[in-house]
């Protein structure tokens, strides 16, 4: 026999580990991430969250600083965001973020190169790596395929060297994330939690997600769909 004390302890445990989330009703065992959608497929995933988290975190931006937007759909909804803004130095190493901003901005951008990934309309790798630790970066908005209270982690290993990278090159750290990666792992811990300054996500992520969060020492904002 096992108290629900020891259960609850075990529990609480494995989620500060990231091996379950707890639900309404119970808890369900992380999902595992084995590869990426593509970005065509990400485009139409959680649309309006990513939209709502593009406008908070573009609020983030100072004008005349210089940031890095990693690749994927939910910095391209900040991208979206920051047309207007003046003296902008953008960092990337997503191609479709370049391309949005050289037609529709005035801003310098500085795209990292390296060896391409297709799927994803990106850099990575070592020499889009390299670049970025020779870089003052002062917010760094960095996405993942899957989040949890351990960190980021990504089914690609080759992300992993550019993930870090600009972590070490910027001064503020910021997760840009929706709900719905919350609870998911892949094989590669690309950064820990404890890495970033602020997580920007929206208002779905569950009531237990918010208190395991609360006891890693990371300011939480939640954008209103």
């Amino acid at each position: 026999h096992v108290s629900h004390m020891t259960i609850r302890r075990d529990l609480q445990k494995l989620e500060q580990q990231g091996a379950v989330i707890q639900v309404s009703g119970g808890v369900q065992s992380s999902t595992r991430v084995a590869h990426e959608p593509s970005h065509q497929i990400k485009t139409e995933l959680a649309t309006p969250q990513k939209a709502a988290i593009g406008k908070l975190a573009a609020s983030l931006v100072q004008p005349e600083s210089c940031i890095y937007l990693d690749a994927g759909t939910t910095t391209l909804a900040i991208a979206r965001q920051l047309v207007t803004m003046n003296k902008l130095t953008v960092v990337t190493n997503d191609f479709v973020i370049a391309d949005y901003l050289m037609d529709n901005s005035d801003c310098t951008i500085i795209h990292t190169g390296g060896a391409v990934c297709r799927e994803n309309r990106s850099c990575v790798g070592e020499a889009a790596a390299t670049l970025l630790r020779g870089l003052m970066i002062d917010q760094a908005f960095i996405s993942a395929s899957s989040w949890s209270v351990r960190g980021i982690s990504t089914p690609a290993e080759d992300k992993v060297t550019v993930k870090r990278a600009v972590a070490s090159a910027s001064r503020q750290k910021i997760l840009v994330c929706d709900a719905t990666k919350y609870g998911q792992v892949a094989t590669w811990l690309a950064l820990p939690l404890a890495e970033f300054n602020q997580i920007v996500t929206d208002d779905g992520l569950p009531e237990s997600a918010i208190r395991a969060l609360a006891k890693v020492d990371i300011s939480l904002l939640m954008a209103k769909q």
